[in-house]
């Protein structure tokens, strides 16, 4: 019987995942592993050695030597043949430490900028800033949180979207899926049934949560933004019978205390 292969540890995902030659709509794509990019990442961009690399990884030097050379290959495929550049996939564990050190070797530094904490430290100095992840598939908000295959992030400055991306969760469950989002320094979620271990996982993150939601993944964000988001504070992992609940409007990201006369609430 063969060995399983033995996961590569990394400490970040990709923030931007797809890259497109300059004026092209399609190319043929050329497919970068996390694994891969995070070689690249810790080999050419932060200039440890393959050694340190292997450490920080938890595999061997020769493993990363062909990871890392596999890669680069790809990347020169890429530019030279004027192919799209996607990063997806790959069998890597992400850490799930934001609070200490990982173990790994790093010493979070490739991870301070992208972790909550640096996004709340970004609004004290006077920006407004947010990161949005949509449950998706399609355009549309995807039902069962914890079988998502991909989020649309969106990045969102003083209330305006200023970029997106589509990320593939590469099979996490829910376990695994408030870890994912947090280490791309997410921190509100529309979704459409969510079971209440993954709510907790979320809250324990500090992702704010907006559940019950369906319908286009652009409206539902636009929605949020301009405070006319109709979702449900009490959903649950049926997604079928938070249809036949009460609706929520947020006003202000925030509960406020007005109920409507039908027993819901609207947030101010």
């Amino acid at each position: 019987m063969a060995r399983p292969q033995k996961k590569r540890f990394i400490c970040c995902l990709p923030q931007h995942a797809c890259f497109l030659p300059q004026g092209a709509n399609t190319a043929p794509e050329v497919l970068l592993t996390i694994d891969e990019y995070e070689t690249l990442r810790l080999i050419d961009l932060e200039g440890s050695t393959q050694e340190e690399c292997a450490r920080q990884m938890q595999v061997g030097r020769t493993t990363i030597q062909g990871i890392y050379n596999d890669a680069r290959r790809k990347v020169a495929d890429a530019l030279v043949n004027g192919k799209c550049l996607r990063i997806t996939g790959g069998d890597y564990q992400l850490c799930d430490s934001y609070e200490r050190t990982c173990g790994h070797g790093c010493g979070r530094r490739c991870r301070k900028a992208n972790t909550p904490m640096a996004v709340s430290q970004q609004r004290k100095e006077g920006t407004n800033i947010m990161k949005i992840a949509v449950t998706y598939d399609n355009g549309e908000i995807f039902q069962h949180f914890g079988h998502t295959e991909a989020f649309k992030i969106y990045e969102v400055t003083d209330g305006t979207v200023t970029a997106s991306t589509v990320v593939d969760t590469n099979g996490s469950g829910h376990g695994a899926l408030a870890g994912f989002l947090t280490a791309y320094g997410v921190d509100t979620l529309i979704c459409g049934g969510i079971g209440a271990g993954a709510q907790n996982a979320l809250a324990s993150m500090g992702i704010r949560l907006y559940g019950g939601c369906s319908g286009s993944a652009d409206e539902a964000v636009a929605a949020l933004l301009a405070g006319t988001l109709t979702y449900n504070p009490d959903v649950h992992c049926n997604h079928h019978d938070h249809e036949h609940g009460e609706g929520h409007t947020c006003g202000d990201h925030g509960c406020g205390g007005h109920h409507h006369e039908d027993g819901g609430h609207c947030c101010h």
